[in-house]
């Protein structure tokens, strides 16, 4: 039986991106989780490590999803979209990296 899907993405807002524009995104990526079957959890914050290796990313965000199969009903969801635009519009690089349990 597959195990849980955990999608973490890292975000390098714009230099013109404010802190309101950039609390509203953490509000709206937290607001998925009981909005779309299968996210069972959201972990939302800016980077906090002491290892400085962030390059230059600097807030993130790890969704677990129940499967790799809610993870893929996730991506083209309708209120995933507008987040996701959302987020390209004040970043400037985004990684996303999937680890599949």
């Amino acid at each position: 039986m597959p195990g849980p899907t955990h999608h973490v993405v890292l975000l390098r807002f714009r230099a013109g991106a404010t802190a309101e524009e950039i609390e509203n995104v953490g509000t709206a990526i937290r607001g998925l989780a009981g909005a779309i079957a299968g996210v069972e959890d959201v972990r939302w914050g800016a980077g906090s490590s002491p290892e400085g290796l962030e390059h230059g990313y600097t807030h993130g965000f790890v969704m677990r999803f129940r499967d790799d199969a809610a993870r893929d009903a996730y991506l083209p969801h309708p209120l995933h979209r507008p987040v996701a635009e959302t987020i390209g519009r004040l970043c400037e690089d985004v990684l996303v990296f999937d680890i599949s349990s």
